[in-house]
């Protein structure tokens, strides 16, 4: 078995996508496909045995669409703001076509030259020259629902397809007939029907289309991480080089403030390197000789020469890269329950009508009468309702959503959150705030605590290290002011030094005691606060201990109450956390999650999610860093709080703005009322059809009922204004 990954191009919407997938399934030969309608490509694993790319190329091209060869490079989409001028024309096109057609109906003022009584010919062409707009910009529609007809896959797109041009048709020929001098069919042209079906289905695509490229920008941001250019070491001399230039065993230097290249291994020089996007731990990581680096990790505090092992696609960033495409290319088999009805409904409604067109010609009725009946059962069976009974509904639980600080990315998210009965989180940023605050202090000295912050602070500020700006947030939100410091330094690796007030401070780890020869008598302190996954900072006066002062990631207030709540819904939860165990443990049992699982890279975290998913598991990923993007991805469905990373919420499918994991609790809740609401529309959205349908076979004629196009379009509205009024619903 041989896999390919090829460029697509003619893809429009999922109805593209869905079809070519089930068109390139049915090939005997191809052993799975999967098509991605964000990144246009489609992964085949076929037998080579029976296939290779030249005749997969042509399954394509019989499909309707065209293999632009193998997938190698990322390109965004440049359409939608093409799109939405089409868009905003057509929206106007719309209230004159409207307007020129029913404006009469409700007494509003009529165009003189288009008044349907006097001007019968403008009137009719006005509306067939605007209907025609329509019908090309809605093309693609019309085209990809007779393609699926074509390949025995009918889905909403035949509906609405085999409706706006059985309405068009039957409109031009009465327009016919009226210029035969039958002017009374003036008022039988349908013509607005084919346009505003059209105008809906495509206003659902525009609000789609607008987060279709975020994937691809994620995955663009994720090759940024890393820094254009870079110093190499040759022969003793420094010379700037792009990443392209950097060769297997070159020195490459790296100095405080910038970025590691490429990942390699430190030859000399000690610094810390926040890797947070990587492991996802919150604390910069003490590096030295021998000691591996990572491509895109920030240089906070040291010089270090490494030698250069992985370049180009072996880096990890690189490898992140392949997790993310190749999640976008497997999807969870989620079949919609408009699509599958459609399959059976198109074509009984088809064969219904033709055999209505037939038995009445046979029975002696004339052809107008046979045409009208076969029109008006298609017209009644017009999937209007049918198309708005499930995006109004998402489209209204979306806004529900935005009003409670939850962005829904995809709709089909509204549908599927329901579903979900397993909830990962990540640890540092998600089930923690993401930034080192200060939890405890061990005051040993005379002063209050404030003041003893207030001369700390004011020498943290002087560096850029992240525990320093633990204790620069503290000022700030304490309005403690800062004092001069004198004679700053930095001990690279164990700490700081500086003098305040005349009083010479020293500040740091266990290390800057043993350099400065102090003497410890609170190691017991020290290990208390080291157990509750506290990085320990010493505070020293006059060679004598004043303070012990534990940093650390703060968990989030609302944090236990979300997993008791998703507990008692009978959803399980699992911390995946690039921490060690200590501190996972500690913070898996403060919170009440039973599975927790440490010391884990972007790779293991994406793999934990496939397992779940193959013990047929739903599961939703709730993260926030540039680690998270493979697992984000790979998840049913993807959460990154607001607090995270851009990629991270690139990468997702939900993002909570409020920066509140209570939101996950209101989007599954949510969820629930959306699928209820869904299915409550398609039942009417049916019960019109279903009822309407015999009605306009003419079997209830012998009882003096009967209907025609202009009521089959009526009942099609009611139908339609139902639907949305059992949406709207949703809002309270």
């Amino acid at each position: 078995m041989k896999k390919i990954i090829l460029s697509i191009d003619g893809m429009t919407c999922s109805a593209c996508s869905n079809g070519l997938e089930k068109y390139l399934n049915k090939q005997e030969g191809i052993v799975s496909a999967g098509v991605n309608l964000v990144m246009a490509n489609a992964s085949i694993s076929y037998d080579e045995t029976k296939l290779n790319q030249e005749k997969i190329e042509e399954f394509i091209k019989k499909a309707g669409f065209k293999s632009l060869g193998e997938f190698k490079e990322i390109k965004t989409n440049e359409k939608n703001k093409k799109e939405k001028v089409k868009f905003i024309i057509m929206t106007a096109l719309a209230i004159i076509l409207m307007y020129i057609s029913m404006g009469h109906m409700i007494n509003l003022p009529v165009i003189p030259f288009l008044d349907p009584h006097k001007y019968v010919t403008n009137y009719m062409i006005s509306l067939l020259v605007l209907t025609i707009c329509f019908i090309i910009y809605g093309f693609d529609i019309i085209r990809n629902g007779y393609k699926n007809l074509i390949h025995r896959t009918p889905n909403m797109d035949t509906l609405v397809g085999i409706g706006v041009i059985t309405s068009f048709l039957y409109s031009i020929y009465n327009m016919y007939l009226v210029f035969k001098g039958n002017t009374s069919l003036a008022m039988n042209l349908y013509f607005e029907s084919s346009s505003i079906v059209i105008y809906f289905i495509k206003l659902g695509r525009y609000i789609d289309n607008l987060s279709k490229d975020k994937t691809k920008e994620a995955i663009q941001k994720l090759v940024k991480i890393t820094p254009n250019t870079t110093i190499i070491k040759i022969d003793g001399k420094l010379k700037e080089v792009t990443l392209d230039e950097i060769h297997k065993g070159d020195i490459v230097v790296c100095k405080a403030g910038e970025k590691i290249a490429v990942d390699g291994e430190i030859l000399e020089g000690k610094a810390h390197l926040d890797e947070s996007f990587i492991t996802g731990e919150s604390k910069p990581q003490a590096k030295e000789k021998g000691s591996k680096v990572i491509a895109g990790s920030l240089n906070y505090d040291g010089y270090i020469e490494y030698k250069a092992e992985k370049i180009g696609k072996e880096s990890t960033v690189s490898e992140i890269v392949k997790l993310v495409v190749e999640a976008t290319n497997t999807k969870a088999p989620i079949a919609k329950v408009a699509d599958k009805v459609s399959g059976y409904f198109v074509p009984i409604v088809i064969i219904l009508a033709i055999l209505t067109f037939i038995i009445y010609l046979t029975i002696g009725q004339n052809f107008e009468t046979a045409i009208t009946t076969f029109v008006t059962i298609l017209v009644i069976a017009c999937p209007c309702s049918l198309g708005l009974a499930t995006p109004l509904a998402i489209i209204v639980s979306e806004g529900l959503c935005a009003s409670n600080g939850i962005l829904i990315k995809k709709s089909e998210i509204l549908e599927n959150a329901q579903k979900t009965n397993v909830v990962i989180f990540d640890k540092t940023g998600t089930l923690t705030y993401g930034k080192l605050k200060i939890s405890e202090i061990k005051n040993h000295s005379d002063m209050t605590n404030n003041e003893l912050l207030q001369i700390v602070g004011s020498i943290e500020s002087k560096t850029t290290h992240p525990i320093g700006k633990a204790f620069v947030d503290c000022l700030e939100e304490n309005k403690i002011s800062k004092l001069e410091v004198k004679e700053f330094g930095n001990v690279t690796g164990y700490g700081i030094i500086g003098k305040v007030e005349n009083k010479r401070i020293i500040i740091g780890n266990s290390k800057i005691l043993e350099s400065y020869k102090i003497k410890n008598d609170y190691k017991k302190e020290e290990k208390e606060l080291a157990s509750k996954g506290n990085s320990i900072v010493y505070v020293v006066q006059d060679e004598k201990i004043i303070a012990i002062i534990g940093v650390n990631d703060i968990v989030r207030n609302e944090a236990k109450e979300v997993i008791k709540k998703l507990t008692d819904m009978k959803i399980e939860t699992v911390m995946l956390t690039g921490d060690n165990k200590e501190t996972a443990e500690k913070i898996a049992s403060e919170l009440g999650i039973e599975r927790a699982i440490s010391n884990v890279l972007p790779k293991e975290k994406s793999n934990t999610i496939k397992q779940l998913k193959e013990e047929n598991k739903f599961v939703m990923m709730c993260g926030d860093g540039i680690n998270d993007s493979p697992a984000l991805a790979n998840s049913d469905i993807g959460v990154s709080v607001n607090s995270g990373t851009d990629i991270a919420m690139d990468s997702s499918d939900v993002i909570l703005t409020k920066n509140d994991l209570n939101s996950i609790i209101k989007l599954i809740n949510i969820s629930k009322k959306t699928i209820i609401n869904i299915k409550q529309n398609l039942f009417w959205a049916f019960f019109y059809n279903c009822l309407m349908i015999p009605v306009a076979m003419g079997l209830l004629k012998p009882i003096g009922i009967s209907i025609n196009p202009m009521i089959a379009s009526l009942t099609m509205v009611v139908s339609s204004i139902t639907v949305i009024l059992n949406a709207l619903r949703l809002k309270r």
